[in-house]
């Protein structure tokens, strides 16, 4: 067998048998379940989610999901609890413990401490007979027949299992509360995908200047506009600031292509009226779209009033990682 048969039938082995664990975790979501999603809904504290070893990992990755769609969540490792940080488990907190086997030493050891405390413990755990799951109040099972690695060992199908109950946990409770993007947003500021939900195009405009012209100016009045304004376009307003045009590099191009004397017309002779504009408190990705789709690079701004604000370049999103 060559080595480029023996990894395609590998790894199609191994994503058939993580589709498998998929599918028997899909119709394994019972009235447990629900019960657990109402569990944390109602929480008046925390979601406290520990693990040893992958299941550790797992258990940092759904924390992370639970916080950024609004489920107040913290990771404590399940050895580090019984050496200390168990006292970040506070009174009203719950405590989702995952373990494949629901039978580790420091699971053991752990239970015993948080039941103590008065938590509620919810198990996730592939084993219902398992210690884990008969020590704790509520189990989300999730069922692996086997591993996908060819010995049966490494933590491969368990910790799919694993992240996707951690999945349909988190989304469970945002269609419970009606999570919009907007509140999305509010947990995502930083990086690309913050920016998509909530950057609005008079955040980027504000950082350009603002060129325009009268629709009487002259070509060297444009051109001064243009050059100094560095954006490769202006604005034509009227004495209201209303927009009644676009001059572009392209559009004098064209106009000098075209054999005319463009030294004697007016910014109102050589502008393309009607320009493509929106409203500056529009999601900057509106813009982006506008842009793509009429093929153009300048896009201007009107406030709330229909009055000319500013203008936005295709490298202002490309900068923000936007494109």
């Amino acid at each position: 067998m060559s080595d480029q048969r023996l990894i395609f039938d590998t790894a199609r082995r191994t994503l058939a048998i993580e589709l498998e664990t998929l599918q028997a975790l899909h119709d394994s979501i019972d009235a447990s379940f629900s019960e657990v999603v109402s569990l944390v809904q109602h929480c008046g504290g925390r979601v406290v989610i520990t693990g040893v070893g992958k299941s550790a990992l797992v258990a940092q990755k759904i924390a992370a999901t639970l916080n950024s769609t609004g489920t107040p969540a913290l990771f404590m490792h399940g050895a580090d609890a019984i050496h200390g940080d168990l006292g970040m488990v506070q009174t009203n907190d719950i405590v989702i413990a995952l373990s494949k086997s629901g039978e580790t030493s420091e699971m053991r050891a752990l239970l015993p401490l948080v039941r103590r405390l008065g938590n509620k413990i919810v198990a996730m755990v592939s084993k219902p007979e398992s210690y884990l799951a008969m020590q704790a109040d509520y189990v989300l099972l999730t069922p692996v027949q086997k591993e996908a690695d060819l010995h049966n060992l490494a933590p491969t199908a368990s910790a799919i299992s694993q992240m996707a109950m951690g999945d349909a946990l988190a989304t469970s409770l945002t269609a419970l509360r009606g999570f919009k993007p907007e509140d999305f947003a509010q947990y995502h500021p930083g990086g690309s995908l913050g920016k998509r939900l909530f950057m609005r195009l008079a955040d980027l405009g504000c950082r350009n200047a603002c060129p325009s012209v009268g629709p009487d100016a002259t070509l060297e009045q444009v051109v001064v506009e243009m050059t100094t304004k560095r954006l490769g376009a202006t604005a034509v307003v009227d004495a209201d600031q209303k927009l009644i045009g676009i001059i572009t590099d392209g559009d004098l191009r064209r106009a000098l292509g075209r054999g005319v004397e463009v030294v004697r017309l007016s910014a109102k002779q050589l502008m393309s009226p009607s320009p493509r504009s929106l409203d500056d408190a529009q999601l900057a990705v509106k813009g982006l779209e506008l842009l793509q789709k009429h093929n153009i690079s300048q896009l201007l701004l009107v406030d709330g009033e229909g009055k000319y604000s500013g203008m936005v370049h295709i490298h202002d999103f490309v900068r923000e990682g936007l494109e």
